[in-house]
């Protein structure tokens, strides 16, 4: 049997991962996130459970997934696009920020539902960690010179380590039954949430203050190491 061209599997998994968040995402909407099984995701995605584990570890991480697809890879992509002469601090943030406030209508309903669930917060949460790889590749080449490798996996790793800091401030928020909510710039609606499998206990979280201004402000402390990381790559 031919083996397929690397080009063609790596498209067919993007497209079976695709497939998986958007039905995990549509279910959990329709059903509730509690009444959504790993089962019912793969099924509706026309692929077999055990197809599902190879893309990801819970219900969790599928619907989670919605909202966070690839968006490691497009931090560190859009700090790699950055002009040189754009100073490395300013950059990462920039890209940072860029990232988690653009969100479209599927990304908006992601949100919604984490913010009723305290398992899919804390999936969101955990997503920060994959930061660290693609953001750790993209310093040490802007760096240049040997022994910054070391140098490029700690300040990735303290980025994702802010970016998830940032985030945990604005979803602890503060807490209410029902009503309207904002969800990063776009109105969503808690009764959906309700009708959709009900609140946890803990009632919905609705984001507190500005996502932009809180990563602003958790990432600022990293400037003076990244400038210093920064001058002594320079000629």
């Amino acid at each position: 049997m031919t083996t397929p061209p690397s080009g063609l599997r790596e498209r067919k998994k993007q497209a079976t991962r695709e497939a998986l968040r958007a039905a995990a995402l549509r279910l959990a909407v329709e059903h509730g996130p509690d009444r959504v099984r790993v089962e019912d995701i793969a099924e509706a995605a026309g692929v077999s459970p055990r197809t599902y584990n190879n893309y990801f570890a819970s219900r969790e991480q599928a619907i989670v997934s919605a909202v966070t697809a690839d968006r490691e890879a497009r931090i560190a992509a859009a700090v790699a696009g950055r002009p040189a002469g754009v100073r490395l601090a300013d950059a990462v943030t920039d890209a940072a920020v860029e990232q988690y406030t653009s969100t479209g209508e599927r990304e908006r309903e992601a949100l919604l539902l984490i913010t009723t669930r305290t398992a899919l917060r804390d999936a969101f949460l955990d997503t920060t960690a994959g930061i660290e790889p693609p953001l750790t590749a993209v310093i040490a080449e802007r760096l240049g010179g040997a022994g910054t490798r070391t140098t490029a996996r700690v300040l990735a790793a303290s980025v994702a380590a802010a970016v998830r800091i940032a985030l945990e401030d604005w979803l602890r928020g503060w807490r209410r039954p029902g009503g309207a909510v904002e969800i990063a710039g776009a109105a969503g609606n808690a009764e959906n949430a309700q009708a959709a499998g009900g609140l946890d206990a803990g009632g919905l979280v609705v984001p507190a203050g500005s996502l932009p201004d809180q990563l602003r402000a958790a990432l600022a402390p990293l400037a003076p190491a990244l400038d210093a990381a920064e001058r002594g790559a320079g000629p």
